[in-house]
């Protein structure tokens, strides 16, 4: 044995040594590729694949991402590899030239080009192996860190009507009610959420902020109609340091464009529907084309809709087109640009709705006739003319070391001119029918009809730099826009359209917005993100306002104007977490700030003497929540707290009585519990439902010393709850659909002619059913994308109050023949066909 041992020691020897030398020099050669994929604005993108190939052997070694985006590799080879990332809905990105050593390990960010929200979606239920996720109409984000909803395409294709705007496509998001007198898409419709009425959100297209000039409300019904629609962000908060816009002071309200599809298609459709509604339209994706790389991609669509309206002769009509093309350069700069535009017209006169008395005795669709042209609402006298546009280029450059830019200047236009008749009346101010005589502009006696016009342009630009490392994202840049505006109106003869010499009131004025940021995500573990940041909003107006007849400003001592300005300044800061528990389950909490600049009629005072602005209106906003996802449910839950400054109050400046100086009007809070979930019951059947618990009060007890009138009362149009409920079937061609909104009881106020303005007139609960059936020829035939749809609005043709302007002046309230009152359209029912056409795939 031992002889054995002598004979075969010395080889053994040296072929130990030999193999510990080869290991000792492969150890020191060893390397490793480690890093983050994220998308384009920092966002991390679970369990992606990364392809590691050695440029010289062309050895591949394939590795997944974590559930927070982080890769790694074995131990490699030294030498110089391709590293690829790639993700479900993402562009493949590629780095090559990477030279990794044992003493220099690559550390990358792979940063992946997204279209959209909806893409963030589409992965994470995938990722998530969630199927009630994939089936949802609309859900949470798992990486969400406020309290969002997000609307998907199906639900926007199949579950709303083809004559929707965006109002429709958000009705049955959580605690959010919209009203439209007039049929669905039929009229500038507003929205209302946690006590936040229109013009205290942010509305977005593409991440471009959206508002009128003279005051945030907006009318984007005149904007972005649902064809132009591809998902819908919601998030019910003022966001964090990078939410840009001029009032992310209730939340935002984000419209993103349709996605760019690789595969080219025509569609040609046309919908017929109640009150007479007709739409054409046609869609053209032109698929990937250009060349050997197709670096291009264009989407067309054109639509023309005439409707009588479910109101009386309220017709509508618009007219409308939309291009965006898409070209990259590569996998790392991509331009894109959008424009559309939209003529739309409508006989929609200039009051809060029909009376009491008009509904009794015409019936509940009441608005206007066309027998008496001595009245008001004679409908020739009644006139509606909005044209816009909204066009956007942007670009967007991975510039290496995890850094990426994104830029994008816009510029969109509103020219609202409308003409409106109002009853004149005697030197007593009692009601005399129109006629030429009563009309004409003698004193003592009002012209009975006004030439009204609000017009604005605007030029803008977005641009950020973001920063993907392994610690975490780092976000700057700035929002810039310039707005000029021409307002006025005049007293006018309906009959002659005959204007007044001098207005009621003329502006024009000027605005320059600044809001630069910067936040950081900080990823403390592959569990917790921390984010904090903040933003600084500047405002600048400076005003042109016109001799008028005493209405506004008055005759300013004989001078043909007077110019004014103001600025104002907001100090936002944020900071929210996101703790993921487990890949299906995350928490988030929130504590963020938000702004709303007073609006240009601060100025609208005699003389247009001001000596003290107001303050930016601001709110403070507390929230935390969950989303879930398990394999057959999903459910998100939320609380908040949001407490904000109200309308500022004026008074007669006691230095300078011919003055005018604004004060603080106290506080109010909101706060309550959202919750929504979606079940899949069996193949393919789905419940959706959410619910919402909350109050919105004025929380100042005194204001300037005094004690408030309006303590303890309930803000206008906030109900105590809201429920959603849905059912929904969803297979390879049929797509079936039912929707309940309930809407919990609510104040309207007063007025300023009531003793008691706030919490006066009680709005009983009411709801809507919606009811949809789609067939769809899918993927893999020549009519791909072809569709019968049927909807049906109101199923159950409620009808209800949904507001109220009352006559009545002392409490309580009593109704009145004079009450001016806000309806549900009684029940419509639309049928569409669309003819898609698609050539065969290679």
């Amino acid at each position: 044995m031992r002889g054995i041992f002598r004979k075969f020691a010395a080889p053994l020897s040296v072929a130990a040594l030999a193999v510990l030398s080869t290991a000792a020099v492969l150890a020191q050669q060893a390397a490793s590729v480690s890093g983050t994929v994220a998308d384009t604005v920092g966002t991390a993108i679970p369990h992606s694949i990364v392809v590691i190939k050695n440029e010289s052997t062309n050895a591949v070694t394939k590795v997944s991402g974590d559930n927070v985006g982080h890769f790694a590799s074995p131990s490699l080879p030294a030498g110089t590899y391709t590293i690829e990332a790639s993700a479900p809905n993402f562009a493949l990105t590629t780095k090559k030239g990477v030279v990794v050593s044992a003493d220099h390990p690559a550390e990358l960010t792979m940063v992946l080009n997204i279209g959209s929200v909806t893409d963030q979606i589409t992965v994470e239920a995938s990722s998530s192996n969630s199927i009630a996720a994939q089936y949802a109409p609309m859900d949470g984000l798992l990486e969400a860190r406020s309290a969002r909803t997000e609307v998907n395409s199906a639900f926007i294709q199949n579950f709303s009507s083809p004559f929707s705007d965006y109002t429709e496509v958000m009705q049955m998001t959580p605690g959010l009610f919209s009203i439209n007198s007039n049929g669905v898409g039929l009229g500038d419709a507003k929205m209302y959420f946690r006590g936040f009425s229109d013009g205290l959100y942010d509305i977005t297209f593409d991440g471009i902020p959206w508002n009128d000039t003279n005051t945030p409300s907006h009318h984007s019904w005149a904007f972005f109609p649902s064809q132009w629609l591809g998902s819908v962000d919601f998030d019910r908060s003022p966001g964090t340091a990078s939410t840009l816009g001029p009032t992310p002071f209730g939340g935002s309200i984000n419209l993103l464009s349709k996605e760019m599809t690789p595969a080219r298609n025509l569609r040609l459709g046309m919908s017929y529907g109640s009150f007479n509604t007709i739409l054409g339209d046609g869609q053209f994706d032109s698929g990937n084309f250009g060349g050997k790389k197709k670096s291009n991609n264009l989407l067309v669509d054109v639509h023309h809709m005439t409707s009588d309206g479910f109101q009386t002769l309220n017709r509508q009509t618009r007219n409308a087109g939309s291009l965006k093309y898409q070209y990259k350069f590569s996998d790392t700069k991509v331009l894109t640009g959008f424009a559309g535009v939209i003529r739309l017209n409508a006989n929609t006169p200039n009051i809060k709705g029909p009376t009491r008395a008009q509904i009794a005795q015409f019936g509940y669709n009441y608005l206007l006739q066309n027998t008496d042209p001595t009245q008001q609402n004679y409908q020739a006298y009644n006139t509606y003319w909005v044209p816009t546009d909204f066009e956007y280029v942007g670009y967007k450059q991975q510039l290496g070391k995890g850094w990426a830019l994104d830029t994008k200047p816009y510029t969109y236009s509103y020219y609202n001119a409308q003409y409106y008749a109002t009853q004149p009346t005697d030197k007593n101010k009692n009601p005399i029918p129109i006629n030429p005589t009563n009309c004409a502009p003698v004193k003592g006696i009002r012209t009975c009809a006004v030439d009204k016009l609000n017009s604005y342009r605007k030029y803008g630009e977005i641009t950020s730099l973001s920063q993907v490392s392994k610690y975490g994202i780092f976000r700057a840049g700035m929002w810039y826009e310039w707005a000029a505006t021409d307002r006025f109106q005049i007293p006018s003869d309906p009959i002659t359209h005959t204007d007044d010499v001098l207005p009621n009131f003329h502006e024009k004025f000027w605005t320059n917005s600044y809001q630069p940021f910067a936040e950081y995500e900080w990823h403390a573990t592959n569990r917790l993100n921390v984010t904090a940041g903040f933003k600084w909003a500047h405002y600048n107006q400076s005003l042109k306002q016109y001799a008028d007849n005493g209405n506004t400003v008055g005759s300013l001592n004989g001078a043909a104007f007077v110019t004014n300005s103001g600025s104002y300044n907001s100090y936002l800061p944020s900071v929210d977490a996101n703790y993921r528990i487990k890949p299906n389950w995350s928490v988030y909490g929130q504590y963020s700030t938000g702004s709303v600049i007073p609006p240009s009629s601060v100025f609208d005072v005699t003389g247009s003497v001001v000596t003290k602005l107001p303050k930016p209106t601001g709110a403070n906003s507390y929230q935390g929540g969950t989303v879930l996802k398990l394999s057959r449910a999903t459910l998100n839950a939320d609380y908040f707290y949001i407490n904000f400054e109200n309308v500022y109050t004026s008074s007669a400046d006691p230095n300078n009585p011919s003055a005018t100086s604004y004060l603080q009007g106290g506080n109010s809070a909101a706060k309550g519990f959202e919750g929504e979930a979606n079940v899949y019951l069996y193949k393919g059947l789905s419940l959706y439902a959410n619910g919402t618990v909350g109050s919105s009060k004025y929380v100042s007890q005194t204001i300037n010393g005094v004690a408030n009138p309006n303590y303890d009362k309930w803000v206008a149009s906030t109900p105590g709850d809201t429920e959603s409920l849905g059912l929904t079937y969803q297979q390879k061609y049929l797509d079936l659909g039912i929707f309940n909104k309930r809407i919990g009881s609510m104040w309207n106020d007063g007025g300023k002619k009531t003793s008691v303005i706030n919490q006066y007139v009680p709005i009983d609960a009411f709801n809507m059913t919606n009811l949809f059936v789609n067939f769809t020829v899918r993927k893999g035939s020549f009519f791909d994308q072809s569709k019968l749809r049927f909807s049906v609005n109101n199923l159950f043709d409620t009808r209800q109050i949904t507001s109220l302007t009352p006559v009545s002046t002392t409490l309580p309230y009593t109704p009145n023949s004079g009450d001016q009152l806000g309806l549900l359209a009684g029940r419509s029912v639309t049928v569409s066909f669309v003819i898609g056409l698609s050539p065969h795939h290679e």
